[in-house]
């Protein structure tokens, strides 16, 4: 640089200094007059362009230093910086890349490409780089924020939510990201701790509706259904045509019990996610626990149709058609299932009461001794003989008397109450003219049912017949015994002759449960109530026992399984509530068994153990104000004087 040149150098450097950018350029270019190969009054140049936001020229002028200084790593980075501010990324990086090549130890550059590369959403590549930038600098908190951040565009939460929880704890002070933090921790899951830091986004930008719909439905994964319900209201009242969410909405609201309203957030995401057949099997489901069997039907068909491998929609579409006593498409339903689970024994259970109601008694027969081959049970063995003695009475009608014969005994040998099973044999006996045989078979029908006019008739007339030598023609039974249903369900049974003997057994097998529970012998009292739910699957009070004998038997998971069932099919059961939240107490999951204990109080305000396990759970929480005010409701409502005295005492303890 000449002399005169390195004079308007200074001059130029002083006006930059006072910000007169114009005068400086015009300075810069007589100098470059002066020496038009010096590569440094084209770095100023450039500089002096780019504080003057002419980015066209400041890249010109920076071409011209690469020309005449190719090896300088950083007017590659300036440029990159240039095309960065411009939004063009491609340019951006192949600078930045350039630049790396010529001065890959300067690893500052590593931020500039990762940055980049993130606003080119190639989050895989800008991931890399930032953690080789952070191999240097790892106390660069920007970086490791923007680390996170591609981390959780790139779908991998785990690592983003590690990345927050360094930036929270190393960095509390200047930490703000608390909705991408609570986001990352919603995608894995830890919905307790994601609530914690979405209230905080949401309370620090309420116009936040990503971070909204996220606590929403942490909210809902943790039964928090009050807390999730203004937060959908309130997301609702910001955008209600925020239809994507309609569907967690609906399930929010079955939850609840609002099947009306959840019905309508379905059809409302159904006509703007038709192919979704998600949508259609929850429609499903609230119809048939409405007991709606058609409309419950209609829509898991429709679910069926889009997603045809669910297996579960036709288990529940089998069950509809059977309670609709569309024993054909029940069926259907049942051969399907079997397909994808041939061991599924009350699948099977059900295809043969199917089979047995459509009068086609020889396949009901033989699939009932399968499944007996497996498991023994009462239905089975019960339903058995009712189809063993429906078909000798087909077989009667058509005058099959050997084959009629043959089942008639196998029926009683198999020890039938059913009076019509030792008349039919009589009328079996009398037409191949066995009198003898055919009078004993008479005479014990009579004896079991001896109001049964139509039995004494009979006989009469055979004895007659047999005293005149004369033959008349005997007529057959036309009354036929309806299958006992087992429904998947729990749905209503048909009528039958045979409802008040399982009645019976039903409560016997419950008897036995008690005993065996009294006598501590809890795997043969869950059978015994296992064995009653076959019979009746919707008593809540015996699922409740199942969940108590689990509890004693510290198997919590299958004892909040049955406790679930229970307030499921009786959603009101206060007992089912409270000792659910016993096992969660258990498990000290203490926002759990609150939430169980409030729900036995709202159903019954006098349930004084909930108030009294509350009191327990807020002394944990080390509520005091709390604890006292519940065992103080416990003592007004409690009829149990033994447990007064010792809460008097933790009472005035907690008073102190």
């Amino acid at each position: 640089m000449t002399p005169e040149a390195s004079s308007l150098y200074q001059e130029a450097c002083t006006l930059e200094y006072q910000r007169e950018f114009t005068q400086a350029v015009a300075k810069v270019l007589e100098a470059i007059k002066l020496s038009p190969d010096d590569a440094m009054l084209y770095t100023k140049l450039a500089g002096l362009y780019t504080d003057m936001d002419d980015y066209d020229k400041a890249i010109e002028a920076y071409a011209k230093v690469i020309e005449l200084r190719p090896n300088d790593a950083f007017v590659y980075i300036s440029l990159g910086s240039i095309y960065e501010t411009q939004g063009k990324y491609t340019e951006a990086l192949g600078a930045y890349e350039n630049a790396l090549k010529i001065f890959p130890e300067y690893k500052y550059n590593y931020l500039n490409i990762a940055n980049v590369q993130y606003q080119m959403k190639e989050y895989k590549s800008a991931i890399e780089n930032y953690n080789l930038f952070l191999n240097t600098y790892s106390q660069h908190w920007e970086a490791r924020k923007s680390l996170a951040q591609a981390y959780l565009a790139d779908n991998n939460p785990e690592k983003a939510a590690e990345e927050y929880e360094n930036l929270y704890v190393n960095n509390n002070n200047h930490f703000d990201d608390y909705a991408n933090y609570g986001i990352a921790l919603f995608e894995i899951n830890n919905y307790e701790k994601s609530v914690e830091f979405l209230e905080k986004a949401v309370e620090k930008d309420s116009s936040n509706l990503t971070a909204k719909v996220c606590l929403a439905l942490a909210y809902q994964n943790l039964d928090k259904n009050d807390l999730a319900l203004a937060q959908f209201n309130d997301i609702f009242k910001q955008n209600p045509n925020l239809h994507s969410l309609r569907f967690d909405y609906g399930n929010l609201l079955a939850d609840m019990g609002n099947n009306t309203m959840a019905v309508s957030e379905y059809q409302k995401y159904s006509q703007f996610y038709p192919n979704d057949a998600r949508v259609y099997k929850n429609l499903g489901l609230v119809y048939q626990r409405q007991k709606d069997y058609k409309n419950a039907i209609a829509n898991y068909e429709k679910a069926i149709s889009i997603d045809t491998k669910d297996v579960n929609i036709k288990k529940e579409l089998a069950a509809c058609y059977h309670l609709e006593k569309d024993y054909v498409n029940a069926l259907k339903y049942y051969d399907e299932v079997l397909v994808e689970e041939p061991d599924n024994v009350d699948i099977k259970i059900n295809k043969a009461i199917a089979l047995h109601a459509l009068e086609r008694y020889e396949e009901a027969i033989a699939l009932y001794n399968s499944i007996l081959e497996v498991k023994d049970s009462e239905i089975v063995q019960h339903n058995l003989t009712d189809a063993i003695i429906a078909q000798a009475k087909l077989d009667l009608q058509k005058q099959n008397y050997s084959n009629a014969t043959d089942l008639f005994i196998k029926a009683i040998s198999r020890g039938t109450s059913d009076s019509s099973a030792y008349f039919g044999l009589a009328q079996a006996y009398r037409a191949c003219k066995i009198n003898d045989k055919a009078t004993e078979y008479y005479e014990k029908a009579i004896s079991m049912s001896p109001d049964n006019t139509k039995y004494s008739e009979e006989f009469a007339e055979f004895i007659a017949e047999i005293n005149s030598n004369t033959s008349v023609e005997t007529t057959s039974s036309t009354g036929e015994i309806q299958p006992v249903i087992i429904t998947l369900d729990d749905g209503v049974k048909e009528e039958t002759k045979a409802d008040t003997a399982i009645n019976e057994k039903n409560k016997d097998l419950i008897a036995e449960g008690d005993e065996n529970y009294k006598k501590k012998s809890y795997d043969e009292a869950i059978q015994n109530y296992k064995d009653a739910l076959a019979i009746n699957p919707s008593d809540e009070v015996t699922l409740l026992k199942i969940g108590n004998v689990y509890k004693l038997k510290n198997d919590d998971a299958n004892a909040i399984e049955f406790y679930k069932k229970a307030i499921f099919v009786k959603p009101e059961y206060a007992d089912g509530w409270f000792n659910l939240g016993l096992v969660y107490a258990n498990q000290k999951d203490v926002a759990n068994s609150k939430q169980c204990f409030e729900k036995a109080i709202g159903i019954d305000s006098e349930y004084a153990y909930a108030y009294y396990a509350l009191g327990i759970a807020y002394e944990t929480e080390k509520n005091k104000e709390e604890a006292i005010k519940n065992y103080e409701l416990f003592l007004k409502y409690n009829k149990d004087q033994s447990a007064v005295s010792a809460v008097e005492d933790r009472i005035k303890s907690l008073k102190k």
